[in-house]
């Protein structure tokens, strides 16, 4: 059962949030998570996107600094992948469930709601 968020979690899925609003960065995570394994190196990123390397780095570090992608280096390559629970966590509240709490305490009464009926 999920419960409301906090004003913390809040703030860091915000900030998540914030960094998929870019298409070109939404463009990106999409492209590392569709790779085998939720893998891309960076000469895998480049080429679909008109922009040059400095900016490409420039997104997929606010993507890193976001919580949402993880890197290493190998060689001269630097390989992202994106982090599963991180997405399901994005997925998860963005998901409705009802019935967490009880209903509104502004709902109508009973026999309001006859009247309307």
């Amino acid at each position: 059962m999920r419960q409301p968020l906090t004003s913390d979690w809040a703030a860091d899925l915000a900030r998540m949030f914030k960094a998929l609003g870019d298409p070109v960065r939404l463009r990106m995570l999409s492209l590392i998570a569709s790779h085998q394994g939720g893998e891309s190196c960076v000469c895998d990123i480049s080429p679909a996107f008109d922009l040059s390397q400095p900016t490409i780095s420039h997104h997929l570090k606010v993507l890193r600094e976001a919580g949402l992608l993880d890197c290493e280096r190998r060689g001269t390559w630097v390989y992202y992948r994106v982090i599963p629970p991180v997405l399901e966590q994005l997925s998860a509240v963005l998901a409705t469930e009802s019935g967490v709490l009880p209903g509104s305490a502004c709902a109508p009464t009973e026999a309001v709601q006859e009247a309307l009926s």
